[in-house]
């Protein structure tokens, strides 16, 4: 099938190539026009392509007008080149105004090469057309990536070979090239390719791109200089190819080297944007490494230019829908960010968690799902904003927000019904011990190319008080299984009371009041009872006057461990491995009986879990925390 298609090319660029070069030149402009239209794929990646480069500079009319203009030029310098082909180099050369051509004589020293930076602008073939103006006494050479298909491979070099070009494989690594080099030759070498996971991520038109290091690399190791060249359409079969350089050489590093020739390249470009080969995926997001921190080379940016310059890669996090997991996750969420120097971070979250998102400084931008409110509506609030979201939540709704909104790529785990919601899946865990569930959402992170920092939570330094405030949260939203007696709660708050001045203060949500109205009867009503009282936003705010939290399993658990505030936590039904508070600050008291961890709502037998921990022990474990350098 591949020769066959391969005769078909052959048939159809001979049969073009009979006709003369300007009529030649207008049929593929008018059928690169049409491609326009009927191929929507390509359309939509110039486009895309297009945006990322003229971000805040061209309004979308002008994007598509240059779109059209990009596919006309493309088709009409495709078919020039099937006639090109046949032409003697003079016939050819009486098509192409060359500009400076001194430059490069002027760059080939005395037993020096020179490294020829190229680039896919206008029509890059002529180039080969043109050896016949290289220094005298040097050879001219190219780096090339061979096609997949052999018979083309073989047609495209031989048609170089013509010229008199040399050709070296990059599947035969650099040796050849770089000697070619050092004996005094020229070597071209295309700079504008995708670079793949080998490349240096650095700016093109501002936006982090990889970028292939060969051409800096050659020109440090022997010494050459940098020449560029670009060629650029100035009429109907006409061209006109201009050298630029020696490019300045501000440093002997070839990753810096090579993101100064990205800044030299789209200055060539700027100047007919339209030539340039804008149907290709240049800033392609890596899979499934997209965040850089762990690449070999890494990110590197020219000298001057600031990380905040760079154009935000736009990262959609879904966040959970409970308290507690939403803030599990904030770990992985803060890994995310680091990832690389160009990431925006948006969280999309439910209207009740905002407030809690807004305390993390990684955090640019939070979006809120109002309750009841349609996927759809939720959808095209999204839609077109982000290059990756990461989905925490493993639920079908979530799933379908992203992929409805268009997102490219969709990072999360599968699950039952998210086959095609979900494109970017995240390995699940081996058997093994238990992990904790922060863990779930750090493997979303590493599989994206994170680095996972060893602590994953800091101390917060509290200053020393009188009569410091305890926060006491003693309901829990999931069912009774998890609460500790109300009644037990109450005599260990008036025994901390009797005993240290400590002032207690009651948190929870509405459900939770009758449970704190029976403490606060029970401590004569000194205390502060805010239980359904208080936004999140509030909470926030009365949880950092505080010194402690004595809890049970309950979002406010994780929440103030987040914001560094000393937490003990009682544990029945629930595993403290898995859903435990995390930080150096935090303490779970816990006996395990032959039934626990059970996780039911509600407790079948006599509460054994609950009932094993005493008010002694709590009483006891509270006045401690107190008394340590990190509370009072």
């Amino acid at each position: 099938m591949s020769y066959l298609i391969y005769l078909i090319y052959r048939v159809v660029s001979g049969a073009i190539a009979l006709l003369p070069l300007p009529v030649g030149f207008m049929l593929g402009r008018a059928l690169g026009l049409i491609a326009y239209y009927l191929a929507p794929p390509y359309r939509r990646l110039v486009l895309w392509n297009l945006g990322v480069a003229f971000e805040g500079e061209k309004s979308p009319a002008e994007l598509r007008r240059l779109a059209r203009a990009h596919f006309a030029t493309l088709g009409a310098n495709l078919f020039a080149s099937f006639k090109l082909a046949t032409m003697s180099a003079e016939a050819v050369a009486a098509r192409v105004t060359i500009e400076n051509m001194e430059a490069l004589h002027k760059a080939a020293e005395p037993g020096k090469g020179v490294v020829l930076v190229l680039s896919h602008l206008g029509n890059w073939e002529l180039l080969a057309h043109l050896v016949h103006k290289r220094p005298p006494g040097r050879l001219v050479g190219t780096v090339y990536q061979p096609l997949n298909d052999p018979y083309f491979d073989r047609h495209v070099n031989a048609a170089r070979a013509r010229f008199g070009l040399v050709p070296f494989s990059r599947r035969l690594g650099f040796a050849g090239p770089i000697k070619f080099l050092r004996e005094g030759n020229v070597a071209c070498v295309f700079v504008d390719q995708h670079a793949g996971d080998g490349g240096v991520w650095t700016p093109l038109f501002g936006r982090l791109a990889s970028t292939s290091p060969l051409a800096a690399t050659m020109a440090v190791r022997t010494g050459a200089p940098l020449v560029s060249v670009a060629v650029y359409t100035t009429g109907c079969a006409r061209w006109r190819l201009v050298v630029s350089g020696p490019l300045p050489r501000e440093s002997s590093d070839p990753d810096q080297l090579t993101a100064q020739i990205n800044l030299s390249l789209e200055k060539e470009i700027r100047v007919s944007p339209a030539d340039w080969f804008w149907v290709h995926a240049r800033w392609k997001t890596p899979r499934p490494e997209f965040l850089l921190v762990r690449y070999k080379r890494g990110v590197t940016l020219p000298a001057g230019f600031a990380a905040s310059a760079l154009k935000p890669f736009r990262i959609l996090i879904r966040s959970s829908n409970w308290l507690g997991d939403a803030v599990m996750s904030a770990p992985a969420v803060r890994a995310i960010r680091a990832g690389r120097p160009d990431a925006r971070v948006t969280v999309l979250t439910q209207a009740k968690l905002a407030d809690f998102w807004k305390t993390m400084p990684e955090i640019d931008e939070v979006l809120t799902i109002q309750p009841r409110e349609s996927l759809l509506s939720t959808a095209r609030k999204i839609s077109g904003r982000f290059d990756v979201a990461f989905v925490f939540p493993n639920s079908v709704r979530t799933g379908l927000e992203v992929r409805l909104a268009g997102i490219p790529r969709r990072i999360g785990y599968l699950r039952k019904w998210r086959g095609r919601s979900i494109n970017a899946i995240v390995p699940e865990p081996k058997p093994g011990p238990i992990k904790h569930q922060v863990h779930h959402y750090l493997a979303m992170a590493r599989y994206a190319g994170a680095e996972i920092p060893s602590t994953l939570t800091q101390a917060v330094s509290l200053p020393p008080v009188q009569n410091p405030t305890v926060a006491l949260v003693p309901g829990a939203e999931y069912g009774p299984a998890k609460r500790w007696m109300p009644e037990s709660f109450a005599a260990v708050a008036h025994r901390v009371r009797e005993q240290t001045g400590a002032q207690w203060r009651i948190l929870g949500v509405a459900a939770d009041r009758p449970i704190a109205d029976l403490i606060a009867a029970r401590l004569d009503g000194q205390c502060e009872n805010l239980a359904g009282q208080t936004t999140l936003a509030q909470l926030i705010e009365r949880l950092r006057e505080c010194r402690l939290l004595l809890t049970n399993d309950t979002g406010t658990m994780h929440l103030a461990a987040h914001l560094g505030v000393p937490v003990l936590a009682i544990f029945g039904s629930t595993e403290d491995r898995l859903t435990g508070p995390l930080g150096p600050t935090s303490r779970v008291l816990r006996h395990h009986a032959v039934c626990s961890p059970c996780f039911l709502r509600e407790c079948p037998l006599d509460f054994r879990c609950m009932q094993s921990v005493t008010v002694e022990e709590v009483t006891n474990a509270v006045l401690n925390a107190l008394q340590s350098s990190v509370g009072i």
